[in-house]
This record gives C-alpha cells, sequence and structure tokens, in this order.
C-alpha cells in the first residue's frame, strides 16, 4: 500500500508536532505493513531531520509544494499509468489556519480520494485510527496503544451524509447497526438524522428515544453545531458522506465542520466515504473477536 504524505508548516515545526506524534505511535505499524510514504519536500526533510522512520526504504520524496509536489500527489491518487505511482490514499496533516490548506491542489487532493474511495486522512487520530484499521485487516495483533479508537461505548458518533448519498448512509446504518449502536450517542444533521431514526425504529430501537439526537439541517447550521461538539473534544468519529460533484450553499458550514476536525487534530477521527467508513466496522468486527 501507498499514501501520499504532507503536513503544514506547524505540523513538522516542532518536537511534539502532529506528524512526529504519528509517526512515534504508529512508526512499527508502518514497518509491518511496508507502507509506502510518497512524502511532499519539506515533509520528507522534517522526517529525516528527526532522525525518524531510520533506514526505511518504503519513502520517497516529492518536490516541494510549491514545486508542484502535492500536484504529483493528486495525479497519483487518481492513477498514472506507472503502478508504483499509484496511491491508496494520503495523509495531509492540515493546519486550519494556514493559506495553503485552500491551496487548489490542497482541496483537489481530498476531493479525488473521495471521487475515488479513498481515505483522506487530516488528523493524527484518523492517520493513527488507519494504521490500526489496515494492521487488523492483516491479521495482526491488536496494538494496545490504540485501544481509544475502540472505546466506543464512551464516545459520540456523528453521521452526516449530502443529499445524492443519504440513500448509501441508510444503508451502511443498517448494515452496521449493532456496531454503531454501541456508541454512547449519535448525532447527525435535519433530514439524514430523521431517517436514520426511522430506519433504527423499524430495526427495533425504543420508539421513546431517538437513536440519533438531531441537530438543524446544514444549510441552517446544523454542520457548525456539530463543530462545536467536536471543537468540545465532545464528538470523537465523524462519518461524512460527501458529494463532490455538486457545488453546495451551504460550503461555508462544511469547511467549519472540516476546519473544526483538523483543530481537534490528536482527538477527532473523520471518514468521508461510505468504502473506507466500511472498511473502519470490519476492523472494528475483527478486534472485538
Amino acid at each position: 500500500m501507498r499514501l501520499g504524505l504532507a503536513a503544514n508548516r506547524l505540523h513538522h515545526q516542532a518536537e511534539d508536532a502532529a506528524l512526529f506524534s504519528w509517526l512515534r505511535a504508529c512508526e512499527s505499524g508502518i514497518r509491518e505493513l511496508q507502507l509506502g510514504l510518497h512524502a511532499v519536500g519539506r515533509t520528507y526533510d522534517a522526517i529525516q531531520a528527526a532522525g525518524m522512520l531510520h533506514a526505511y526504504s518504503g519513502m520517497r520524496r516529492y518536490p516541494y509544494g510549491r514545486e508542484g509536489g502535492l500536484m504529483k500527489l493528486v495525479a497519483e491518487v487518481v492513477g498514472l499509468e506507472e503502478d508504483e505511482r499509484r496511491l491508496d490514499g494520503a495523509i495531509y496533516f492540515i493546519d486550519p489556519v494556514d493559506p495553503s490548506s485552500i491551496f487548489p491542489e490542497a482541496l483537489a487532493l481530498k476531493r479525488q480520494c473521495v471521487i475515488h474511495g479513498k481515505p483522506f486522512l487530516s488528523t493524527v487520530a484518523s492517520a493513527r485510527d488507519w494504521v490500526e484499521v489496515e494492521r487488523l485487516h492483516r491479521g495482526l495483533v491488536p496494538d494496545v496503544g490504540a485501544q481509544r479508537f475502540y472505546a466506543l461505548e464512551s464516545q459520540t458518533l456523528a453521521l452526516i451524509a449530502h443529499d445524492a448519498l443519504k440513500p448509501a448512509m441508510l444503508e451502511f446504518a443498517e448494515r452496521n447497526f449493532a456496531l454503531l449502536s454501541r456508541f454512547a450517542r449519535r448525532v447527525g444533521t435535519g433530514t439524514t438524522g430523521q431517517k436514520l431514526n426511522e430506519m433504527a425504529w423499524s430495526k427495533g430501537w425504543p420508539a421513546d428515544r431517538p437513536w440519533v439526537d438531531r441537530y438543524q439541517s446544514g444549510p441552517l447550521g446544523g454542520d457548525a453545531q456539530i463543530a462545536d461538539l467536536v471543537l468540545e473534544r465532545r464528538c470523537q468519529r465523524v462519518i461524512f458522506f460527501e458529494d463532490p460533484h455538486v457545488a453546495r450553499q451551504h460550503e461555508a458550514d462544511i469547511q467549519l465542520l472540516e476546519r473544526a476536525v483538523t483543530t481537534a487534530t490528536h482527538e477527532t477521527v473523520c471518514m468521508t466515504t461510505p468504502q473506507v467508513a466500511q472498511r473502519w466496522c470490519d476492523a472494528a468486527l475483527l478486534r472485538s473477536k
């Protein structure tokens, strides 16, 4: 497997920066998985300067962002003729107040990951969780350091879907109903939340209790309400099925939620496609056996 790797300057400037926190937690998993990391220049240089992933042959250096490094990763997510230049997803540790995080190539990297059903991992928690998911699918012994990602009974899950993806969200939630019901609380925006409640009631969930606590619809501020939960560290996992093919009238609200997730980089896992979310559910079941 190969992932693109980039980090905004904030996330590799200090010893406890996000990039290094992730590498310290996941170096053994990276080596076990023999994960290929196609790293943009400054990110690669920071890893080398810190003496991390020493003598690891899976690293590949790309140009600096200003020289097209991130653009190359976008093309590799889509897929190029050379097999060694096809990426299975991307890790991009985003500083939400760094202007480069909204440059076209940064937005395109996420969009193409979503379009092609590949993971786009923008927080330390998401990238840490993804490594454990892949370890579990390889049949490796669960990492005790990743236990917090599976303590569902003490966590809140947000379930959000754009209009075209609402049927996919309902199908996903119904298929994984028992697992998702283990969360201490589930929250959602307007219509999605109502449809999820109706599905849960049809499956025998108590009719006097909502399965999902509903917030406002996205255009009326629901994304902002859930962003506040994330910022207060009261929502640990966000499953957000995004439709990358339509213009969104409440784009600012969606970006606000995305920025909140990256602000809580060590605490919040975010998954943006049905494929990635289902792979996590399957791994959670493997871990519970």
